[in-house]
């Protein structure tokens, strides 16, 4: 391992589908030159299909996945400089899920996002399995961190993502 896990720094950028979650962590993991994951690639098979279908995911349909999130972002042996992860954490509960199987620096970075903006953009989005059909659940699930959560920074989804990722630079101190 090259750095202590004291110094290892795991990122989990989170938000509603459409948010640009997976844009903008290859764009922080590139720029601070760690690893990344797409969390979708973490989800399970039947997960994948249900949402395909264009059914929420239930909490135990989460379960695992966050389960998954939280063991990469922890493995430092794949990742020792750190990583970041896109992944929606749209509740409390679930972040805190990822917090409790995460190890080392743990940070979020919340896309805060307008429905008309994500209805727009889910519009436009062609070849993934999120139909624009769940938007609606996406908002009804998502509980914004509140100032308790002190490992989370907000940056409006709508920024250039040059001006989002110079914000969350900033707000990280990273």
């Amino acid at each position: 391992m090259s750095s202590s896990s004291s110094n290892r720094l795991a990122i989990i950028v989170m938000g509603v589908c459409g948010c640009g979650k997976s844009t903008f962590a290859a764009a922080l993991a590139a720029e601070r030159g760690l690893d990344l994951i797409d969390g979708d690639d973490l989800h399970g098979e039947s997960a994948i299909a249900k949402m395909t279908r264009g059914e929420p995911l239930t909490d135990d349909d989460r379960w695992p996945w966050l389960d998954n999130v939280a063991a990469a972002l922890a493995d430092s042996v794949r990742s020792p400089r750190g990583i970041v992860i896109a992944c929606s954490a749209l509740r409390r509960s679930y972040r805190d899920r990822i917090r409790a199987g995460s190890s080392g620096d743990l940070r979020f970075v919340f896309l805060d996002a307008a429905r008309e903006l994500i209805e727009a953009r889910m519009q436009q989005r062609r070849g993934h399995f999120m139909p624009q059909s769940l938007v609606e659940s996406q908002f009804r699930t998502l509980e914004h961190p509140t100032a308790v959560e002190t490992d989370v920074v907000t940056i409006p989804a709508h920024l250039p993502l040059g001006a989002a990722l110079k914000l969350a630079i900033t707000k990280l101190s990273v």
